[in-house]
């Protein structure tokens, strides 16, 4: 397989601008001329292995940050985008989308909001006609989606959050983080409690009492003891990184604190090189993970997504969780696998027969349209309501990386991954999948032509030209 050429202007050009350096000077450190650097972060030529040892000698600069996958994911959310009927049936090539993701990133990442703010709208109009005379009317994306995106575009890693919810918990010795977060509300002056009225965390400010449902799995309520006190110690630094995030309303603010308060909490419960080195000690074994940490198997998977700290990386992960009718209810990748935003998940992916083999792990070596191979793992992670008659949520959970780091993964040992029949095909969504045989298509995809054929019936009513 021929190694796939390196094309990085934009990072190129942004690290050069943060040292504050000209184009003629930065040529110099990285040993090369200034047409040749003038042309790389134009994307006219490719990143060059000296540029990139350059890098790394000279700035100490963490070269996997060149990595195309800011570029990969923009081209994806572009092609699902350009699948909508507005823009008709003669979208743009795929050259052009990667040409734009990776010279001007920027410009895409424009597009992208003007299509969401469309499709915001045409929704609010379809449904609700009478709200075109009122104020609140005006254009905008969902403060949920908003939020979502602003993790997915920083690798789902917030790195002062990260490393002050490690500094918390290497604070305490060999003191779990949730019983040295229990002390702390203690010093604090705010007790512990347990009630039965089915809210998973109450905090009563002026009785200075944290109730944690009795009903909840240990695992829920160390996590919640830690995010209570994300909330109350660390105030200032949520609200820095919200300022930083610039978001366009007060919803999404809102939403996106207790996103980084349940950041820190996991992070604390999971300290970055005490989980990082345990991960790769027991080859990504998620039960003995779980146990090691005291946390259940989907916290330990949402953290195995977030092991992106530059110059300590972990193997990048993605990470679903998908309810019974198939919608996404959380994602991230920070693979060139990336998860449709709009509608489900493609129905040949593991993850929806998870829900048939509760509280067993399926495995699954899947290859994508643009010929990656992945090793995904899927498992239900239903929640009880903690009594009779109380309802059942139940979600399942995908987690997987590319085949290249199957060795690092106790689950892919007797897996022949260097069998290409072993791969099952698998896409992103429908409207956008490239696939012309597949037997589960829903929808016919939006950037090829249909035939139709009266005479003739196969496994779909028509064929993909």
């Amino acid at each position: 397989m021929a190694t796939q050429k390196l094309y990085a202007g934009a990072k190129l050009r942004e690290t050069r601008q943060r040292l504050g350096l000209t184009q003629k000077d930065f040529a110099a450190k990285l040993g090369v001329s200034l047409p040749y650097l003038n042309q790389m972060e134009n994307n006219n030529r490719p990143v060059s292995t000296t540029v990139v040892l350059a890098l790394a000698q000279e700035f100490g600069f963490d070269v996997t940050e060149l990595s195309t996958g800011d570029a990969e994911r923009m081209v994806s959310d572009m092609r699902e985008a350009l699948a909508d009927p507005v823009f008709g049936d003669d979208p743009p090539p795929l050259a052009d989308l990667r040409l734009t993701a990776s010279n001007a990133p920027a410009l895409a990442r424009a597009f992208l909001e003007l299509h969401s703010a469309y499709r915001q709208t045409h929704e609010r109009l379809a449904s609700l006609d009478e709200a075109l005379g009122r104020e609140d009317a005006r254009s905008q994306s969902s403060p949920w989606d908003e939020v979502r995106d602003f993790f997915h575009y920083c690798d789902n890693y917030i790195d002062a959050v990260d490393h002050a919810a490690e500094r918390f918990a290497n604070g305490g010795s060999k003191v779990a983080a949730y019983d040295l977060a229990a002390e702390r509300l203690a010093a604090m002056g705010i007790s512990l409690a347990q009630d039965d009225v089915g809210k998973l965390r109450h905090f009563d400010r002026e009785a200075g009492v944290l109730y944690l449902s009795s009903r909840a799995a240990p695992e829920s309520q160390r996590f919640q003891l830690l995010l209570q006190l994300a909330l109350l110690t660390q105030d200032a630094l949520l609200e820095a990184t919200l300022d930083f995030a610039r978001f366009q309303s007060d919803a999404a603010r809102a939403i996106a604190k207790i996103g980084l308060a349940n950041y820190f909490a996991g992070a604390a419960m999971m300290p970055y090189g005490q989980f990082l080195a345990a991960a790769q000690e027991t080859r990504h074994d998620l039960e003995l993970l779980a146990n090691r940490f005291g946390a259940s198997i989907e916290q330990v998977c949402h953290r195995l997504s977030t092991l992106q700290r530059p110059g300590a990386k972990g193997i990048p992960f993605f990470f679903v969780r998908v309810d019974q009718a198939g919608t996404i209810t959380k994602r991230h990748s920070a693979t060139r696998l990336q998860f449709a935003r709009f509608g489900g998940a493609c129905p040949l992916w593991n993850v929806h027969r998870a829900f048939e083999t509760p509280g067993r792990f399926l495995r699954q070596l899947a290859e994508t349209p643009d010929g990656v191979r992945y090793i995904s793992l899927a498992r239900d992670v239903s929640k009880p309501g903690g009594s009779f008659g109380a309802p059942v949520r139940r979600f399942a959970i995908a987690l997987g990386c590319e085949v290249k780091h199957a060795g690092d993964l106790v689950y892919a040992d007797d897996l022949d991954v260097s069998h290409a029949r072993a791969f099952e095909p698998i896409g992103i969504s429908c409207r956008i999948c490239e696939r012309t045989e597949c037997h589960q298509r829903s929808v016919p995809p939006l950037e090829r032509r249909l035939q139709v054929t009266p005479d003739e019936r196969g496994v779909l009513p028509y064929s993909v030209g």
